[in-house]
């Protein structure tokens, strides 16, 4: 390594101030918090980002990035494109909000979380930068992914747009491609109250010159996003109209698909995340890889859409998490992402859905109620350990005002300990309702 690069491994120089990984994560917790305070700890604008990237050496421009914005799938979308390029033998970098059980998930490498030694060194090393410039947390977890990825010399970064886009912490990136995925009605209060509003936020990290794919379909988003890509001049892909993708079976671990894309047609390939729902996602994440690295292999491909798991380190995508009886997570939070969840859980044969859900008081419940109703489904509410959470008495209110017979129960553990000794044969039950309710899930296994 150049001895007089900015990017010098932390945990080798004896001159740091040490940190130990718990008191790392009690600084950061102390940053304005979205899964504490909600919107109160939303921070929009770039000027804090700019700052922490000067103090750190500006890493983000030692990146060869893709950019993935979006309402439902960006996650998955992002995952897909990471599980690709490390199939391809690529060192690739990848951050994705928020975590599920450990703060280093959101600094992934080759689907590995970064070392607790390098955050705490990290940490460290620019904890005055973040007491002057006083950024969220968020915004301090993206810098911190960002000088890990640059450090690691990485070959590519896939980077998932928090909230938004145009505003978001993310887009100090100039990407080699950006991707939008399916767009729906989600933090109205933020980014607008349509449809229309809510794309054209996520348009925002268009860049001059950088390939735009969506796999948005829906006429006034598709209008958004190519007036605000024609402001910034960037090029658009409809990936709907470019891509051929027809779901050829679907099993509980995953799907079938066949598909075609302008580079290649791939015939049948595997996907390893369950759901119908994935099948424009994976669609999306071929396209922004065979952009990002072109002459991808198409057995890194096909290897990358089906080990997705293993190579990105997703969770809690319509993930079986038990059998017998069968325990599906998904960390689906708004009306589209439920639909989803309950269509890719729904049960074999004769047997019952049931679902312990816990959300949070700034989502539509009442969505989640109607849509419980709709599938049938029988209800064990929960609280969730955060301030933001909606109570579980006012939860099975509403679940009760839609019909949907309620099971009372103390907690994620209690829940499904109450459905494991009640099942019947060919039963599933379904954890979602935030990412909370699918940590929690993961803390009582």
């Amino acid at each position: 390594m150049n001895s007089l690069s900015p990017f010098l491994p932390l945990t080798l120089s004896p001159s740091l101030p040490r940190m130990t990984y718990p008191a790392a994560l009690a600084l950061l917790d102390a940053l304005p918090r979205w899964a504490d305070a909600g919107a109160a700890a939303y921070r929009p604008g770039l000027a804090r980002m700019a700052a922490l990237m000067d103090a750190m050496g500006r890493p983000h421009e030692r990146l060869r990035a893709v950019h993935v914005a979006g309402t439902n799938g960006k996650g998955s979308t992002a995952s897909f494109v990471a599980a690709v390029g490390t199939a391809a033998g690529r060192r690739v970098g990848l951050h994705t909000s928020p975590h599920l059980f450990d703060f280093a998930e959101r600094l992934r490498l080759d689907g590995r979380p970064a070392p607790h030694d390098w955050i705490a060194a990290a940490v460290a090393r620019h904890r005055d930068d973040l007491r002057r410039i006083e950024p969220s947390y968020f915004e301090a977890s993206v810098a911190l992914a960002f000088l890990y990825f640059a450090e690691e010399a990485v070959d590519l970064a896939v980077v998932e747009v928090g909230l938004g886009g145009r505003l978001d912490a993310t887009n100090v990136l100039r990407p080699v491609a950006c991707g939008i995925t399916a767009i729906g009605l989600d933090h109205t209060d933020l980014l607008g109250a349509t449809l229309a509003e809510i794309a054209r936020e996520k348009a925002g990290i268009a860049k001059p010159g950088v390939p735009l794919l969506t796999s948005a379909d829906q006429p006034e988003v598709l209008e958004a996003i190519r007036a605000a890509a024609a402001e910034a001049g960037a090029p658009v892909e409809r990936v709907r109209e470019a891509v051929a993708v027809a779901v050829d079976s679907e099993a509980p671990d995953g799907l079938v698909l066949r598909l075609r894309t302008p580079v290649r047609d791939y015939g049948r390939v595997r996907l390893g995340l369950a759901g119908v729902h994935q099948a424009w996602n994976a669609a999306l994440a071929v396209r922004l890889a065979e952009t990002a690295m072109p002459g991808l292999p198409e057995d890194a491909v096909r290897a990358g859409l089906a080990g997705v798991r293993r190579l990105s380190g997703l969770r809690g995508r319509c993930e079986t998490w038990a059998e017998h009886p069968r325990v599906v997570a998904d960390v689906a939070h708004n009306p589209d992402g439920w639909r989803a969840a309950l269509a890719c859980a729904r049960p074999a044969g004769a047997g019952r859905l049931w679902a312990l859900v816990g959300v949070m008081a700034d989502k539509d419940a009442g969505a989640l109620a109607a849509l419980l109703a709709e599938a049938g489904a029988t209800a064990l509410p929960v609280a969730l350990p955060s301030a933001r959470a909606l109570s579980r008495e006012a939860l099975a209110a509403m679940l009760r005002a839609r019909g949907v017979p309620v099971v009372d129960v103390a907690g994620v553990d209690e829940g499904v300990a109450w459905f494991r000794q009640r099942a019947g044969s060919g039963d599933v039950l379904l954890v979602t309702g935030s990412h909370l309710a699918v940590e929690a899930l993961g803390r009582a296994a």
